[in-house]
């Protein structure tokens, strides 16, 4: 009992000294002196009075929001006396492994800069400015010579590095042993079973409405879909976070889906939001930064090669350039496992006061890195509020997909859940793949990393990612992974190779995501 008292002070300690340095602390503080000149605030209730005035006028409400905000990204509470990187990755392995990785990248930037001939960072000349700023909102039509670049590295050569992670305690030739996995990652972590994922996903059930199933033709709208849309509307009336991550758990209306993911992520847009968009793009303008070629490389790649992103390529290069210059990303390595790459200025090599990270993010992007924006760009029209709103799932959730550590939503434990299910529950399906060479994971991997995005056609993965926001968590997408499999039995179990295997699976463009979802979870044998 007293631990949980001192874990919830700390919590709320280190959540009010975050809001100090916020916008909403100084409009909290402008509001409070403003309504002292009102003849109801009186001096001998000037408390009361003050939280009353906050309630009636609305910024309680914002409050909540943001206090809500801070405690779904906030990270578990850990001994007082517990070390930073304990907050960033409690297993010294992980760490480990995760600092190689990096080191990894790196020396492929480094290499590359070098054989390029091309610096990490240049101011560019006047005239260079003026041309990027004419055509800011039409870059997709440069075609600069990219042929020279390549990705830094693409999901396959990350899943090799996770297959090779292990466990020390588990050296003597015993780490098969646990539970006896069969799958590629061998490491000890505890995922759910699927009578927990339903405990977890009790609102996906087969007696709850879901839009994704109860909104199809077939169904009368007055039996689920109308009621749904009225009280979403009563939700977005109320401007209360929670709530809304409650409501899109059975998947957001179309018509409120960019409200509502604005509300559960506690975006606003005030005009200093905009000013800072601005800010940013002036950056991306003054300076030229080798991973700019990277963006350009991977927009050219995936998205632009889309049948469903290729038009908002322009978008794509404002929001993923003016990310790459936002060091406000940096605070979410208090929390990630990861660390951000650091440069120095030449000639002071390992002087720590010369040193910059670089990019000013701390992010190097990959191969596919630009599909975690591209379906945004159905939603927000405003490059200023798409870009926000990728900011927040980033630091949220994306970067999760791309680090290794040992959380449940972190890209380890997605893969050993995708496995564990399909063994568990689809036993002679894995053994199948496994004994001819396509261990399942090959093939899911890519679409676990990109959270399926590229993969799935748009409207089913905005559905897919209504639950991600709804319950705070990536594990569905491992679900949903292990989902597929089971819906494409039959034919997996006909294959004799991984070629074969990789072409049964090679279309999700006409998956339904819920029924998916719903018949492996709430239909399956356990």
């Amino acid at each position: 009992m007293l631990q949980e008292e001192s874990d919830l002070s700390l919590i709320i300690a280190q959540i009010v000294q975050k809001l100090k340095g916020s916008n909403l602390y100084a409009q909290l503080e402008r509001q409070a002196w403003s309504c002292l000149q009102r003849p109801e605030i009186r001096l001998e209730s000037l408390k009361e009075d003050i939280k009353e005035f906050f309630k009636i006028s609305g910024w309680e409400k914002k409050l909540q929001n943001a206090v809500y905000s801070e405690l779904n990204v906030f990270p578990l509470p850990s001994h007082p006396s517990a070390p930073p990187e304990h907050l960033k990755e409690p297993l010294v392995y992980m760490r480990k492994a995760q600092g190689s990785w990096e080191k990894r990248i790196l020396k492929s930037l480094n290499s590359m800069c070098t054989e390029l001939s091309i610096p990490l960072a240049r101011k560019r000349p006047a005239v260079e400015q003026k041309e990027l700023l004419n055509k800011w909102n039409e870059m997709g039509t440069d075609e600069p010579d990219l042929s020279l670049f390549r990705p830094v590295y693409a999901p396959k050569d990350f899943l090799e590095v996770l297959i090779n992670l292990r466990n020390p305690n588990y050296e003597n030739g015993d780490s098969l042993s646990f539970r006896t996995h069969l799958g590629l990652i061998q490491v000890p972590l505890k995922v759910k079973d699927i009578p927990e994922l339903k405990e977890c996903f009790v609102e996906l059930g087969l007696n709850t409405g879901q839009l994704g199933i109860d909104d199809s033709t077939q169904v009368p709208p007055e039996l689920f879909e109308n009621e749904h849309v009225r009280i979403g509307q009563k939700v977005l009336a109320q401007q209360d976070s929670a709530a809304a991550q409650q409501y899109i758990r059975q998947g957001s209306p179309t018509a409120l889906r960019a409200e509502l993911w604005a509300l559960i992520l506690n975006i606003s847009s005030q005009p200093e939001d905009i000013l800072y968009y601005e800010q940013l793009k002036t950056n991306v303008i003054q300076h030229d930064l080798l991973v700019d070629s990277l963006i350009y490389k991977d927009v050219k790649l995936t998205a632009s090669n889309d049948d469903y992103y290729f038009v908002f390529e322009d978008y794509l290069y404002q929001v993923l350039l003016c990310f790459s210059r936002d060091t406000s990303v940096l605070g979410h390595f208090a929390y990630n496992s990861a660390s951000p790459p650091k440069s120095y200025i030449r000639g002071k090599l390992g002087l720590e006061e010369y040193a910059v990270f670089y990019p000013p993010n701390g992010v190097i992007p990959f191969h596919g890195f630009s599909m975690y924006v591209a379906p945004l760009c159905f939603l927000y029209h405003e490059p200023y509020k798409l870009y926000q709103i990728f900011r927040e799932m980033y630091v949220r959730f994306f970067f999760r997909l791309h680090s290794i550590s040992s959380h449940p939503s972190g890209i380890v434990s997605l893969c050993l859940l995708f496995e564990t299910l399909l063994q568990t529950y689809l036993p002679q399906l894995f053994y199948h793949l496994r004994e001819i060479g396509a261990q399942p994971l090959r093939i899911s991997f890519k679409w676990m990393v990109r959270a399926f995005s590229g993969y799935l056609a748009t409207d089913q993965l905005l559905l897919l990612w209504d639950r991600i926001l709804g319950y705070n968590s990536l594990e569905i997408l491992a679900v949903l992974a292990a989902a597929v499999f089971a819906f494409r039995a039959v034919n997996l179990m006909e294959v004799t190779s991984l070629a074969a295997a990789e072409a049964v699976l090679a279309d999700l463009s006409t998956l339904k995501v819920m029924p998916l979802l719903q018949i492996f979870l709430f239909a399956t044998v356990t």
